[in-house]
């Protein structure tokens, strides 16, 4: 079953890219390459800074995934191993890698601006407004959640803060390799990743062993320094590592799984409503957004693709390959989380004295994942059981769970301090109708250092109250939210910018906003007053997030279908 269900996967996504991801390119957004891209035209040495494609996909990748499409689909076993790949796959190849394709290549057309800005420019001022706010909100959310998991993963493997620390020092040395010497790319490279397999195996020798508090403390300062200097100096050579750590994961994963014919050892199908969310029923439909994000679809994409990968872009056709191509990717990924977790992961519960069976899956399965392996840590440890499990068995199995461990962390690290860049960039934005008000307060808060300090410091406070069961939720809630209205937003720009055909985008999502609301309305009911009685501080802030969140998305769908028939105004930027 593990070899089936990844070829499956592999072929669909492959055929998808070169079929419907090349006819998007062509047909509706008519990629030019002769066309200067933001990049260039405006580069500027710490945002605006041309990438290489493989190293741009690097970055993009590593900040889309973080810990998403790893964590997500462990929570959504509770429904089956089919519910949750059936999610993964639908939303995959009908919502996600569009939205992902269209938010980057809106923003290129708008000199690198956000698709908070497109969405300002196309439908109302109005909604842009509210748009900077939400997207806000969710940036918040992202920290919380991201520093949750990987305070825990660094108190429970000190080998895995130590490999990432080891690999940060090799980031910043591949960057001085890249871009102030005249070392050719392909030996540059090749260093780098010697650099990565020794920072893997320092970290295994050598592990950190920390108090967690302390961990949450040096996120919040790392965090702030790697959002305020220069993207080429630690974001894009660390990434471009991240993406080789994933070509190495990936490759040995689906090797694994292909070569295992490991049959799977948990239900397909276990209840519309088992125990998911806050101890609590929860319906697949419509909570399965909120628990599968960013391997199935995210809005966050949306900000990381038009908030730092525009900016990067070297040529327009190589969007494809990063904003399409990076959300297959990423399903991929998920697809083998999958897999490891239905064909290995149950065996891992059992011998740590779970009860499990397939009768009392729905009420089982949440209560022994979080006392056993708490969701990436039951990620790390099946899938190094399915690999040693092969003939890939003579890599040491502590070795695997360091690289898988470091997979997770590593990516979850990334989405943190783009989360905390798109952020310093969101507030620079919201705050630019003061610039000439007050212009004493704008460079305030539009400062660097102090726009990165704000959601720096609410979002680690946030993951440090340690209430994660409440927080993922709300993340999903705010991704899934924020996805839909960044996908009207590129209906509007292919609509009223390309004069195209919008039928692949308008459907999925409306769709996907009805969804989204109803899950919002569900949460905010249902799963939050259980988490104010236990954690009022936590709880409340969360509420009160949602409920504003859930009137911002009623104005926008109304903005929406306003302005839906109205001419484009002139473009505000020199993009079309």
């Amino acid at each position: 079953m593990t070899t089936l269900i990844l070829l499956i996967g592999a072929a669909a996504y492959v055929v998808l890219y070169f079929t419907y991801g090349k006819r998007l390119e062509k047909k509706v957004v008519k990629a030019d390459d002769s066309v200067q891209t933001p990049a260039h035209r405006l580069y500027d040495g710490v945002d605006y800074v041309p990438a290489k494609t493989p190293v741009l996909f690097g970055h993009h990748f590593s900040s889309i995934a973080g810990a998403a499409p790893i964590v997500g689909p462990v929570l959504a076993m509770a429904w089956g191993w089919l519910p949750a790949l059936a999610w993964v796959w639908f939303g995959n190849i009908f919502i996600g890698a569009v939205h992902d394709y269209l938010s980057v290549m809106a923003s290129v057309r708008y000199d690198g601006k956000s698709v908070q800005f497109v969405a300002s420019d196309l439908i109302t001022k109005r909604t842009g407004n509210l748009f900077y706010y939400l997207v806000f909100f969710l940036l918040i959310l992202v920290v919380a959640a991201f520093s949750a998991i990987l305070g825990g993963m660094f108190v429970g493997n000190g080998a895995i803060p130590a490999s990432f620390t080891w690999m940060m020092i090799s980031a910043l040395i591949l960057g001085v390799l890249l871009y102030r010497t005249k070392v050719n790319f392909v030996v540059s490279t090749i260093i780098g990743i010697i650099l990565l397999a020794a920072s893997i195996y320092l970290g295994y020798l050598f592990p950190f062993t920390l108090a967690r508090d302390w961990w949450f403390l040096f996120m919040f300062l790392y965090i702030i320094i790697a959002a305020a200097i220069p993207v080429e100096v630690l974001l894009q050579p660390r990434d471009y590592l991240n993406s080789w750590l994933l070509y190495f994961g990936l490759a040995i994963g689906g090797l694994a799984a292909i070569f295992s014919f490991h049959g799977f050892t948990m239900p397909a199908f276990s209840s519309f409503s088992p125990i998911v969310v806050s101890g609590k029923p929860s319906p697949f439909w419509p909570v399965i957004p909120l628990i599968i994000a960013c391997g199935s679809l995210s809005g966050f994409h949306a900000l990381v693709g038009s908030g730092t990968s525009s900016k990067q872009l070297d040529t327009e056709r190589s969007g494809l390959i990063v904003g399409y191509g990076g959300m297959l990717t990423e399903g991929f990924l998920s697809t083998l989380v999958v897999v490891a977790i239905a064909g290995f992961g149950v065996e891992l519960m059992v011998a740590k004295g779970a009860t499990l069976t397939a009768a009392g899956w729905a009420t089982q399965y949440t209560p022994a994942m979080t006392k056993t392996y708490p969701s990436a840590a039951l990620f790390t440890n099946s899938f190094a059981s399915m690999v040693s499990g092969t003939w890939l068995g003579f890599i040491p199995t502590q070795i695997v769970t360091v690289i898988a461990g470091m997979w997770v962390a590593s990516f979850a690290m990334t989405t943190l301090d783009t989360t905390n860049r798109l952020a310093r960039y969101t507030l620079s934005e919201m705050f630019e109708p003061l610039k000439t008000r007050s212009q004493g307060v704008y460079k305030f808060f539009t400062n660097k250092w102090i726009a990165s300090l704000i959601p720096a410091a609410i979002g680690i406070w946030l993951g440090w109250s340690g209430s994660f069961n409440v927080l993922w939720p709300s993340f999903g809630s705010a991704n899934q939210l924020i996805a839909s209205i960044a996908l009207l937003t590129g209906t509007a720009w292919v609509t009223k910018r390309l004069k195209s055909r919008a039928t692949m985008a308008l459907v999925p999502a409306i769709l996907l906003w009805v969804t989204v609301t109803a899950a919002i309305i569900w949460f905010s009911a249902v799963a939050l007053p259980a988490t104010i009685a236990a954690n009022p501080a936590t709880g409340i802030v969360v509420l009160i997030i949602e409920i504003v969140m859930f009137i911002m998305n009623i104005v926008f769908i109304i903005d929406f279908f306003r302005t839906r028939g109205e001419a484009a105004p002139e473009p505000a930027q020199s993009g079309t």
